[in-house]
C-alpha cells in the first residue's frame, strides 16, 4: 500500500508540472500581448486563484490555523523566494551591470502591503490588551478585522483603478521606455504566438484543474506533518506555499533573465499585494457571512516574519537600481524565516 500511494502521488506531482509547464507559456503570452503592468496583474491573478481556493476548503473544513499559515507563506513566498530569485539570477545574467526598474509599480503594491500588515498589527495589538476580558476581547478583535477587511478591499480596489484606469498612461509610458532599452531582439522573440482571448481562456481553465487538484493538499497536509515528522506549521508556511507559486516562481525568473524586471515586479509584488489586500479579506467575509469566527490575528511571530519581509522588500527596491545582491538578501531572509518555523514545533496559539 505504501508504494501505491507513492506511485498516486508521482501520478498527481506530474500532472501538477505538466499544468505548470502549460501555465508559464499562457501567462507569457498574455504578458506579450497586453504589456508588462497588464500582464503581471493577470499572471498573479490567475495563479492566486488556487491559494483562495486551498483558502475557502480549509474554512469550509474550518481548519483555521492551516488557513492563515497558508495564506501568510503565499505573501512570504512571493516576496522573498520568487521576487529574491528573480533578482538574484537576474543579476547574475547581467554581472557587472545594474538595471534600472519601474518604481512606481513597486510604490503601488509597498503602500497596499504597509496598509495590510496595519491592520494585523492592530488585531494583534488589540488581542493582548484587555487580558482579564477574553471573550470581550475576542468579539471587539473579531469586529476589528471584520471592518478591516472592508478597508483592505476598498484600498485594493483604489489600487487597481490607479494602475489601469486613473493613471495607466503613466505605467505605459514606463512601459514603452523598457522596451526601447531592451531592443529589438527580444520583440522578435517574444512576439505572441496565440490570441490574448485564446489564451486567457486556455489560463483560466488549467487555473480550475490545478484549483480542483488543491483539494488533495487540503485534505492530506496533517497526515503528511503526522507521518514526516515535519511540523505542520513549517509545511503550511513554507512548503505549501513554494509548490502553489511554482508557476510564478519560473515565470518571474525568466522575465528577469530577459531584463523584462517590470513584469517580474508585476507578478511577485502584484501577487504578494493581491493575497493581502484581496485575498485575506474574501475568505475573512466569507467566514463572516457563515458565521465562522476569523480575524486577522495571525500570532505574533507570524505578523513579525510579515512586517519584517515588508520592510525587507521596501527597502531592497527604494531606488530605481536592482542586481544580484538585493535578491541574495532577500532569498536568505527566507532561510531565516524558514528555519524558524522548523525549530519552533509547538508555538502556542494564543
Amino acid at each position: 500500500m505504501f508504494f501505491v500511494q507513492i506511485l498516486k502521488d508521482l501520478v498527481h506531482f506530474r500532472r501538477c508540472l505538466s499544468d505548470l509547464h502549460f501555465g508559464l507559456y499562457l501567462c507569457g503570452q498574455i504578458a506579450n500581448t497586453v504589456g508588462p503592468t497588464a500582464g503581471g496583474l493577470l499572471n498573479a491573478t490567475c495563479g492566486n486563484v488556487p491559494e483562495l481556493i486551498i483558502a475557502l476548503f480549509a474554512l469550509h473544513k474550518e481548519k483555521m490555523e492551516i488557513l492563515k499559515w497558508s495564506l501568510l507563506g503565499s505573501i512570504l513566498s512571493n516576496l522573498l523566494p520568487v521576487l529574491g530569485s528573480s533578482l538574484l539570477f537576474g543579476g547574475f545574467a547581467n554581472i557587472g551591470k545594474e538595471r534600472s526598474l519601474n518604481r512606481r509599480q513597486a510604490d503601488v503594491s509597498i503602500c497596499l502591503l504597509l496598509l495590510g500588515i496595519l491592520c494585523h498589527i492592530s488585531a494583534v495589538a488589540s488581542k493582548g490588551t484587555i487580558k482579564n476580558e477574553e471573550n470581550i476581547n475576542s468579539l471587539g478583535v473579531l469586529k476589528l478585522s471584520r471592518a478591516s477587511a472592508v478597508i483592505m478591499l476598498i484600498a485594493y480596489i483604489g489600487g487597481l483603478l490607479f494602475e489601469v484606469k486613473t493613471h495607466r498612461q503613466i505605467f505605459e509610458q514606463d512601459e514603452d521606455s523598457s522596451e526601447i532599452s531592451s531592443g529589438d531582439d527580444d520583440d522578435a522573440t517574444d512576439a505572441p504566438v496565440i490570441g490574448f482571448t485564446s489564451a486567457v481562456i486556455w489560463l483560466i481553465g488549467m487555473t480550475a484543474v490545478i484549483a480542483m487538484l488543491s483539494n488533495y493538499i487540503v485534505t492530506t497536509i496533517e497526515e503528511a506533518s503526522e507521518s514526516f515528522g515535519i511540523p505542520l506549521r513549517f509545511i503550511s508556511i513554507v512548503i505549501l506555499p513554494i509548490v502553489g507559486n511554482a508557476a510564478e516562481h519560473a515565470g518571474a525568473v525568466i522575465f528577469s533573465f530577459k531584463n523584462k524586471i517590470d513584469i517580474t515586479l508585476g507578478i511577485a509584488l502584484g501577487s504578494a499585494s493581491q493575497i493581502s489586500m484581496l485575498v485575506v479579506p474574501i475568505v475573512l467575509i466569507v467566514s463572516w457571512a457563515n458565521g465562522i469566527p476569523m480575524d486577522l490575528d495571525f500570532n505574533l511571530l507570524e505578523t513579525g516574519t510579515l512586517v519584517m519581509t515588508v520592510i525587507a522588500t521596501a527597502f531592497a527596491l527604494q531606488d530605481d537600481k536592482w542586481h544580484y545582491l538585493k535578491g541574495f538578501n532577500l532569498v536568505l531572509s527566507y532561510v531565516v524565516i524558514a528555519v524558524c518555523f522548523f525549530t519552533m514545533k509547538a508555538l502556542p496559539n494564543k
